[in-house]
């Protein structure tokens, strides 16, 4: 059990994400993270480090901590550079936005 003056991340994000500009900076960047989410998920899968895709890719490890952040837009090049480093290759998808798609559901 945690102590009483520590919260864990998913309480943090409700607490913060409950604030209206807080949400619509998160909602602006969901694209960034989105990417980023992708990246770690495909450097986990292939069992490597930081570390071990930045000596893949000829870069530097705080590169591939960047790009990992979601905290910047990250290249198609890069994308493919990282894809290639972990051995997985990209796929990618235009699809309608949320709004989009429930408007048109609804006519």
């Amino acid at each position: 059990m945690s102590p009483p003056d520590t919260i864990s991340l998913d309480e943090l994000a409700a607490k913060h994400l409950a604030d209206p500009e807080v949400k619509a900076a998160y909602d602006a960047m969901a694209n960034e993270f989105g990417v980023a989410k992708a990246l770690i998920a495909a450097r986990s899968a292939a069992k490597l480090s930081q570390k071990d895709v930045a000596e893949r890719m000829r870069t530097s490890q705080s590169a591939i901590a960047r790009m990992e952040s979601g905290r910047q837009s990250v290249s198609t090049g890069s994308i493919q550079k990282y894809a290639t480093a972990v051995g997985r290759p990209i796929t990618i998808e235009i699809r309608p936005l949320p709004s989009v798609a429930q408007a048109r559901a609804a006519s």
